[in-house]
């Protein structure tokens, strides 16, 4: 069942969307060569904790890490550890995180260091997809709008949609109903309503579709081997369009 936030639940959740940034901003700072992504996560932890959030990933179905950090191929999930972030490198940090029970989610990818032109225009590419779809979030369109405007875009700019993995709501519960693919048609899908809260986040890929999952349980990988990027916000249904409660505050 899709929940309508109350104006308490939202502004809750608008608390949690602030911290998300902040901590996404204090975060990239540290991105660059040589740093492990363990120390990322390490930092990510104790920002959150310090500022009276709580890391919702840490512990979730056995996940070790309060954030994910997926370098490269790694679409989604991939987990904190050893590895030295190199220059040429991008790196999706995706975290979600818990203020008084109610929580946001967003992702974001970064370059490490100087990265080529192939990667950043699927940067720039991912990113303007999700705003592609932020556009069609308003009452009276349905969530087919939203993954069609997403498909759209990837697909005009030669960019692959992972149709494995999805947005979804959120609220109390780090997944709420409805899953919110990356493709779709134009009028299908449930009628979009004041008070919603939903995360949308393309994941696309230079290369082909097709993804694998490690031996860790987790991380989803190309199968390929392309690059992947993923960009998410955390946005509230508003009486004529959406309101990011996510923004970076960079």
């Amino acid at each position: 069942m899709i929940s309508i936030k109350s104006d308490r639940e939202i502004e809750l959740m608008k608390e949690a969307g602030r911290l998300v940034g902040e901590t996404h901003k204090y975060l990239k700072q540290f991105i660059k060569e040589g740093i492990t992504t363990i120390e990322l996560d390490r930092l990510a932890e104790d920002f959150i904790r310090k500022n009276g959030g709580i890391p919702t990933e840490k512990g979730y179905e056995g996940y070790p890490a309060s954030i994910c950090a997926s370098v490269n191929d790694e679409v989604v999930h991939g987990i904190p550890g050893k590895r030295k972030l190199k220059n040429g490198d991008i790196i999706t940090i995706d975290m979600v995180i818990s203020y008084k029970g109610y929580q946001a989610d967003s992702a974001w990818t970064y370059a490490v260091g100087e990265i080529s032109k192939e990667k950043k225009y699927l940067m720039e590419h991912t990113e303007k997809a999700l705003y592609e779809g932020l556009k069609q979030v308003k009452p009276g369109n349905r969530l087919g709008d939203v993954s069609h405007a997403i498909q759209e875009y990837a697909e005009s700019h030669n960019l692959s949609v992972v149709r494995e993995l999805s947005g979804h709501g959120i609220g109390t519960e780090m997944h709420e109903d409805p899953d919110i693919p990356n493709y779709g048609k134009k009028g299908t899908g449930i009628l979009l309503k004041k008070g919603m809260t939903l995360a949308i986040e393309p994941m696309l890929n230079l290369g082909k579709r097709d993804i694998a999952i490690l031996n860790d349980d987790w991380t989803i990988v190309t199968l390929d081997g392309s690059d992947s990027a993923h960009y998410e916000h955390t946005v509230v249904v508003t009486s004529d369009g959406c309101e990011i409660i996510t923004k970076r505050l960079d």
